[in-house]
């Protein structure tokens, strides 16, 4: 049975994925501090989570992505806090819906984000596969019981992680993307290949893959080197992508960016152009950026 991803995809294409929440809640003053990051806005301003998906969908997006990246149980150990995972998880949820329900025409999907259980920079601490077969199944079902449309499992930079949690989510039989992030030649940060990781994780059967958290700069021929090992399944699938713009820094009071919005809607084109079912943004990226591609994809449809 298709399910509504899959069934959006049918109606149209590509469909546009919200930005940044991360970088978008520092941007607006929140405090995002390591280790609970993003998580810290749900404790003290929801608020702004509620609003920063809010500003996502009025600027185009058709799915918005649940602020549960820094939500799994292991943050709270790491920060030795008490364990707030299941109410912090679904005060995430609760934000998504609560907003889906302001765009009642809409059909906006949500995605239960699932991000590495540790730092995605550190593959190093990656634990064992029984305990990511653990923690990544209480985060899925969770969210599952929730009410999530699917899940986006992102920014994975090791195979077995990816496997781990791309099972986990199939579990629930709920539909999944997997989406890798890596350096410009290819190379996951655990060391490993981009084409090796798809090939592994298709097993599963993900409903999608992706690459995220990547520079546009480096994008294409990435894109490239997913959409040759897509051809190549026993059943090929869609793929997604959505990069970052590096970490804005403000000099001499004006905030200085990678790639501005203009830029990244000429890049999103690009992917457009090769395939990409489903496009959007990540680190850096605002809710001006998802209207920029959004009124550019308008332009050329």
């Amino acid at each position: 049975m298709m399910g509504p991803l899959m069934e959006m995809l049918g109606r149209r294409t590509p469909l546009i994925l919200s930005g940044a929440m991360g970088t978008e809640l520092e941007r607006r003053g929140v405090d995002i501090g390591l280790p609970l990051w993003s998580a810290n806005a749900l404790v003290h301003q929801p608020d702004v989570v509620l609003q920063i998906h809010k500003d996502y969908i009025a600027a185009g997006a058709d799915i918005i992505v649940t602020n549960t990246f820094r939500t799994n149980r292991r943050v709270f150990k790491n920060a030795n806090l008490p364990d707030r995972s299941r109410e912090l998880t679904t005060k995430a949820v609760q934000l998504a819906r609560q907003v889906r329900e302001t765009f009642p025409d809409r059909g906006i999907l949500i995605a239960g984000c699932i991000a590495p259980v540790e730092d995605c920079y550190h593959p190093e601490l990656v634990p064992s596969e029984n305990v990511l077969q653990a923690e990544h199944s209480e985060l899925t079902e969770r969210l599952a019981e929730l009410g999530v449309d699917f899940f986006l499992v992102e920014t994975m930079t090791t195979i077995r992680e990816a496997y781990a949690a791309c099972a986990a989510a199939k579990a629930t039989g709920m539909e999944v993307i997997v989406s890798f992030t890596c350096k410009k030649d290819g190379t996951l940060y655990g060391g490993e290949q981009l084409t090796n990781a798809v090939t592994t994780v298709a097993t599963l059967q993900p409903t999608m893959f992706s690459l995220n958290c990547i520079s546009p700069r480096y994008l294409t021929p990435l894109i490239h080197q997913l959409k040759s090992v897509i051809r190549n399944l026993q059943s090929p699938i869609p793929f997604a992508v959505y990069g970052n713009i590096g970490k804005p820094e403000v000099r001499e009071g004006k905030m200085i960016r990678d790639v501005d919005e203009t830029e990244y809607a000429r890049f999103a084109l690009e992917w457009k152009n090769l395939g990409a079912s489903i496009i959007g943004g990540c680190c850096g990226t605002t809710p001006e950026y998802i209207r920029r591609l959004a009124d550019s994809f308008a332009r050329v449809s």
